[in-house]
């Protein structure tokens, strides 16, 4: 398969918004913590030509200490980390892949205080994989869903 710029920045776009549905978990716990969320803001300035790579490392970065910051909220840390992700697919496009895999886990730890943690990753796998054009899946999700 032929990667091109436009695949890349599909990915980053994929990848904030996977990590933007659960970041409510971080920023709950979390109000005055602006990181995650300025991570995800980052890759998107960066996908529309407006924020330089090394800017959006940084950031995510920043997300990963919070997501450290957080480790007594699992849900909370996760979402940080799914942002951090976000970021970092800037760089490097298979970040991408992570951003989505936290995503889900956060919103399995969500589910897990009030009903089925593998129901809510199933339903985000499929959110996700429907959020993705098809020739980008076996890049961005895990073979078992590619199917």
């Amino acid at each position: 398969m032929e990667f091109d710029r436009s695949d890349h920045e599909c990915l980053a776009r994929w990848a904030a918004d996977c990590a933007e549905r659960v970041l409510p978990f971080f920023e709950q716990e979390f109000p005055e913590d602006h990181r995650p969320r300025q991570a995800i803001e980052a890759v998107r300035a960066w996908q529309q030509g407006h924020l330089m790579i090394t800017d959006a490392i940084v950031a995510g970065f920043a997300a990963h200490a919070a997501a450290s910051d957080a480790t007594s909220h699992a849900a909370a840390c996760a979402a940080a980390r799914a942002a951090g992700h976000a970021a970092a697919t800037a760089h490097v496009a298979s970040h991408a892949a992570q951003a989505a895999t936290f995503a889900a886990t956060a919103a399995a730890h969500d589910a897990a205080e009030v009903s089925d943690a593998a129901e809510a990753t199933a339903r985000e796998r499929a959110w996700q994989r429907q959020q993705l054009p098809e020739h980008l899946h076996a890049l961005a999700l895990p073979a078992r869903n590619n199917r």
